[in-house]
């Protein structure tokens, strides 16, 4: 069964990464930082899901799914994300890369 979305709809990809070697770290401020982060995402009109994964390679990302490029661009100005969550990842190695914003043009 194929999700229902709107045509509008734009998946965000927010990469990062980090020596494999601190992988039990990361991970761990991960998880810290989904205290705070999830429920200030949540109250931002427009999100339809969001995934967030570290790997023992060495990367990490936030996937997000939105209604709208708009409403994903949120993201760029939520404080919690930008200043309190980056600069915790980046406390324990992780290096952020460019985001990315694309139209959603099929689903399985």
């Amino acid at each position: 069964m194929t999700e229902s979305l709107p045509a509008t709809a734009h998946v965000r990809l927010s990469p990062g990464t980090f020596d494999p070697s601190r992988f039990e770290e990361v991970d761990a401020m991960n998880t810290k930082t989904s205290e705070y982060l999830i429920p200030a995402v949540k109250r931002l009109p427009g999100l339809i899901h969001f995934y967030a994964g570290v790997s023992p390679d060495g990367s990490m990302t936030h996937v997000s799914v939105w209604d709208s490029s708009e409403h994903a661009a949120q993201l760029d100005h939520l404080k919690e994300m930008q200043v309190v969550a980056r600069g915790e990842m980046e406390a324990v190695g992780v290096t952020f890369h460019p985001k990315a914003t694309y139209p959603i043009t099929w689903t399985i």
